[in-house]
């Protein structure tokens, strides 16, 4: 029996104002599969991404969510029913820790005793929070910012901020996970370091291989979640050698949608977008 689809996006379209941003786009994605979206740049991609997000507004089509039309929920909801991103441009609290930018993707639960609770530090509250911390402990250590725990965001280099990005989004156990150009501004051993964080994520939450530490037990109890990850990304070779299915945008419509290697030898794809790659 085929298994049914996590994602499934039916004929959508996204207009602002005169402008065509998505064209008649359907995808299905399945649990535990990892797909790519490229294409040059304003073919659509980050608007998709907006679209499946609940951050753009669709002029037609459907979203649906383990079966269910979720085609008019806000992104709040969406995000509490395990849909989280990263973003094109970083979008950290400058302000706080790296750790406590992490704590942020957790702190949607709550504790208990709300108000109150935190001021007498009820002792429910206290464990809460040390369960948090342990878990972000090892997020951090996944994406190599545990020496970075105490530094404000703010002063993060550009990679780092993309890497505290990442730990933010997967600290609360995705069901899908939506990543803009995560490797953008990256240097070589950090771009590693994101290859090493999807395979922890595909090997904990529902698919293949790779990299495991202690820490991993501590924060997802060895449970199989199959989370799905979507990643925009202008590395081909990135793309090609991290995802099962990738599809390709321009001007807002699909180009082509398969396998790496079906894409790799797809004549229109190779002439439309790998030699304009190749030429930048």
């Amino acid at each position: 029996m085929t298994e049914s689809p996590l994602l499934e996006i039916s004929d959508v379209n996204v207009r602002f104002g005169g402008i065509h941003a998505v064209r008649d786009v359907t995808l299905a994605v399945s649990p535990g599969q990892v797909y790519g979206v490229i294409g040059p740049n304003g073919a659509g991609k980050t608007t998709l991404f907006d679209a499946i997000f609940g951050y753009a507004r669709l002029s037609s089509g459907s979203i649906k969510l383990s079966g269910e039309d979720i085609t008019q929920r806000s992104a709040s909801w969406r995000a509490r029913r395990g849909m989280h991103r990263t973003f094109q441009r970083q979008q950290t609290v400058g302000s706080l820790t790296v750790a406590d930018n992490v704590l942020v993707g957790t702190e949607w639960h709550g504790g208990g005793g709300s108000s109150l609770g935190d001021l007498v530090a009820l002792p429910w509250r206290r464990r809460i929070e040390r369960e948090r911390r342990e878990v972000v402990d090892s997020v951090m250590e996944w994406c190599a910012l545990k020496d970075f725990a105490g530094v404000k965001a703010q002063n993060l280099s550009i990679g780092h901020a993309r890497l505290l990005e990442l730990a933010r989004a997967i600290v609360d156990q995705p069901l899908i996970l939506l990543l803009d150009e995560p490797t953008s501004g990256m240097s070589l051993s950090e771009v590693e370091t994101v290859r090493s964080v999807m395979a922890l994520i595909r090997k904990n939450f529902g698919t293949t291989i790779l990299i495991i530490e202690h820490e991993v037990d501590v924060m997802f109890d060895n449970q199989n979640f199959g989370t799905t990850i979507l990643i925009i990304e202008h590395d081909v070779n990135f793309i090609m050698s991290e995802c099962d299915r990738i599809m390709v945008l321009n001007l807002g419509s699909v180009v082509a949608d398969g396998t790496p290697d079906e894409i790799r030898n797809d004549e229109h794809v190779k002439s439309s977008y790998f030699g304009a790659v190749a030429g930048d």
